[in-house]
């Protein structure tokens, strides 16, 4: 079996998109993996490099090693006042961003359907959604059927609705098993504590 190494460009591009991407510290185990190489000396190499050449070409954000070993694309902390009313306001708030993802994941769904679900408050997010262009509708009768649009989709990087759909119905099952798991586990240890 042959093994196919990446060109150097493409490695410094996936550790570039892992460190940007990810919003949290990276060990170098996880760059290495990211990088599609098996070489941690590779992977450390380019990561200095990344290193030196944010410190020339950026002066408000950084590629830094924490003191846990970890490495982070990050703001500079001179810049953090600076920065700090941009950084509170979200591109789509919390509530809309529910009405978003009700509607992506059951599209294509009435007016109707969004007010029994989501309240009255829904005929704000639509219309925030809508000036967007995050969603679209089409009248049916004397309803409304919304669904995403492709700008939606190109946003948040979704290239095919029915991986998502699984991914969504995965991430709530998995979420709903930790809750069972954790009740088990406090239910078994309260039970301990009456022995």
């Amino acid at each position: 079996m042959r093994v196919i190494s990446l060109p150097e460009e493409e490695i410094t591009a996936r550790i570039e998109a892992a460190l940007y991407s990810a919003g949290r510290p990276l060990s170098i185990e996880e760059l290495t993996g990211a990088s599609g190489t098996n070489s941690k000396q590779k992977t450390m190499k380019i990561l200095t490099d990344l290193i030196k050449k944010t410190k020339f070409v950026f002066k408000a954000i950084e590629i830094t090693s924490l003191e846990d070993g970890t490495y982070v694309f990050q703001l500079k902390p001179a810049y953090m006042s600076v920065i700090r009313r941009f950084a509170h306001q979200p591109l789509v708030p919390s509530a809309a961003l529910k009405t978003l993802s009700y509607i992506a994941y059951e599209q294509p769904v009435t007016s109707r359907r969004l007010v029994q679900i989501r309240g009255t408050q829904v005929y704000a997010h639509i219309k925030e959604l809508e000036s967007m262009a995050f969603i679209e509708h089409e009248k049916l009768g004397r309803l409304k059927v919304y669904k995403i649009t492709e700008k939606f989709q190109n946003y948040f990087g979704i290239t095919d609705l029915n991986s998502m759909k699984n991914k969504l119905v995965a991430t709530t099952n998995n979420e709903k098993e930790n809750k069972m798991t954790k009740k088990i586990h406090n239910d078994s240890s309260s039970q301990k504590s009456l022995i």
